[in-house]
């Protein structure tokens, strides 16, 4: 988010004051700023409603005051440390699990997803086990899990995505913590320190910015091969999308992409929501720093999830995928009771900038 803000930022500035007159995103001095409250109306999608306020930086009330140093002083470092602890746990268990092996690499791409035996077991449920160890140590206490009471009992075929909401950095612990799957990511993610072997354990796909080869199939065609072998081996790692390509405040559904129906397999579809009464857990027109602390103050956190049946296409469907994308979408507005909106990133970044006193 901050990057996307620091980008639309540096393009906007002008390169000449003779250039600064025609540029339709630059407000001359007697253009007044833009109304907030016509933004909020218009990017419902990305506006927080929460006691923080917008960006997290509203007038708090002398009680949350209160409540927010107490906590920084004593919940806070005692979850901190909880999760560091957990991070260097499962990154040591990444590290013996991985000895002596070379990952896979396969155009531009390196993971252990593929590790067979008791390796790929211990890496698959202390995975699990620990991302909710993790959700617990970000007070997720309870989650709730509701099943689509029309699920069928034994599955057809065996789904080759998960397809998602996306609301909040903890949508992807909770799906670690519920089938460890795989995800797409920056390629700088595999350089981080400690995270970037675990991202290879778990097999992500990383994004290349620039191809190194020319015969280079890209991450489309990575990820559509990688559910096609999920859909037929059911040793193979699940692949999980999040179709909209950015958060929302948790009450709308945005577009999808079809990158996750392009490979004509079932998807399976699960929705996300995160109940609360003072912070909201939605990553939206916050920081990332920011949003982490007043979570980790936050004495309790809550989670709904809700799993969908396995979503078979039909044959119109796999001839068109953005008809299957959208009939998916609208199936998990109706379950999820959510608001579809035709907003996408752009507009989230006008929103943003606007909130930031870019434009």
């Amino acid at each position: 988010m901050d990057s996307e803000l620091q980008d639309l930022s540096s393009s906007s500035k002008p390169q000449s004051n003779s250039n600064s007159d025609n540029d339709p995103l630059l407000l001359s001095p007697t253009t007044p700023p833009p109304d907030i409250e016509e933004l909020e109306k218009k990017y419902a999608a990305y506006v927080r409603h929460d006691v923080y306020g917008t960006m997290g930086r509203g007038q708090l009330p002398w009680m949350e005051k209160v409540l927010l140093g107490f906590a920084l002083f004593t919940v806070l470092p005692v979850r901190v440390v909880l999760a560091t602890l957990v991070v260097v746990l499962y990154y040591m268990i990444c590290r013996v699990c991985t000895l002596f092996t070379a990952p896979n690499r396969e155009d531009e791409q390196e993971d252990y997803a593929h590790l067979g035996g008791w390796r790929r077991t211990v890496l698959f449920w202390s995975g699990r086990l620990l991302s909710r160890v993790m959700l617990f140590a970000f007070g997720f206490y309870w989650i709730s899990n509701q099943v689509d009471c029309n699920e069928q009992s034994e599955e057809l075929e065996r789904p080759g995505v998960i397809i998602s909401n996306h609301v909040s950095h903890m949508d992807i612990l909770y799906h670690m913590s519920s089938s460890f799957p795989s995800f797409v990511a920056k390629r700088s993610v595999s350089k981080l320190p400690l995270v970037g072997l675990i991202s290879k354990c778990l097999g992500c796909v990383y994004v290349q910015r620039e191809s190194k080869s020319s015969n280079s199939k890209g991450v489309s065609a990575v990820v559509n091969e990688r559910i096609q072998e999920a859909h037929k081996n059911k040793s193979a790692p699940m692949m999980m999308l999040f179709p909209e390509g950015t958060t929302t405040n948790g009450d709308y559904l945005l577009p999808f992409k079809t990158g996750a129906f392009l490979a004509k397999a079932p998807v399976l579809p699960v929705i996300l929501k995160y109940p609360y009464e003072r912070f909201s857990p939605a990553w939206e027109s916050i920081s990332g720093v920011r949003h982490v602390i007043l979570l980790l103050c936050q004495f309790v956190n809550y989670m709904t999830v809700t799993r969908l049946p396995v979503y078979y296409p039909s044959e119109e469907e796999k001839d068109n995928p953005k008809l299957y994308a959208e009939n998916v979408r609208r199936l998990m507005a109706r379950e999820g009771k959510l608001i579809m909106t035709d907003i996408g990133l752009a507009e989230k970044r006008v929103y943003h900038a606007a909130l930031n006193g870019l434009l």
